[in-house]
């Protein structure tokens, strides 16, 4: 079992490429962690989109009460 790190992930290029490189350089199995903000974004496409491209696990965290209240 590797190591496991959770990745900041936005979905947006860089972390999305940081998936691969954490896995590739450093052997560890990550965990992609977004927040909804309440920007409506497509979280459940982001959520995919990290697990297709190899996060062992992908979580959004519902922050809209603390940010838009």
């Amino acid at each position: 079992m590797a190591d496991k790190v959770v990745l900041a992930y936005s979905g947006g290029v860089d972390t999305s490429v940081a998936i691969r490189w954490l896995q590739e350089k450093y052997n560890l199995d990550v965990i992609a962690f977004s927040v909804d903000v309440g920007n409506e974004p497509d979280f459940p496409a982001i959520r995919e989109k990290a697990l297709k491209l190899g996060a062992v696990k992908a979580v959004v965290a519902d922050a809209q009460k603390a940010f838009i209240n």
